[in-house]
């Protein structure tokens, strides 16, 4: 599987994409996250750990005065990879439709001039 596989993947379920959503605002706790979200502390773990497998998102010491606490928060380097791809797919379909566009401006041309 691709690195664009994963991320895919990863954001293939809605409470996943709230996740992101919620950490694009700003790095947040699991328990922050799943509070927003209405869920158990262990399903929220679940789709953290989807998350960082697929590297969207780390985790890293929140708090200075107690290191158990985790932050969560996003990395750039998979969303670059998802936009690059969507550019090129939207490149290509632009094209496609450039190309169809002119086909049939043609093609009334030749008929109105019948």
């Amino acid at each position: 599987m691709s690195a664009l596989d994963d991320t895919l993947a990863a954001l293939a379920d809605p409470t996943r994409r709230h996740v992101v959503d919620l950490l694009s605002k700003r790095p947040r706790r699991a328990g922050e996250l799943a509070a927003a979200l209405d869920m158990s502390a262990p399903a929220m773990s679940r789709h953290l750990r989807v998350l960082r497998r697929s590297g969207l998102i780390e985790e890293g010491e929140g708090d200075a005065d107690d290191a158990r606490v985790r932050m969560y928060r996003l990395r750039a380097a998979p969303f670059e990879g998802l936009r690059s791809w969507a550019d090129e797919a939207l490149g290509f379909w632009t094209e496609q439709l450039a190309g169809f566009k002119e086909h049939v401006e043609r093609t009334r041309g030749r008929r109105a001039g019948k």
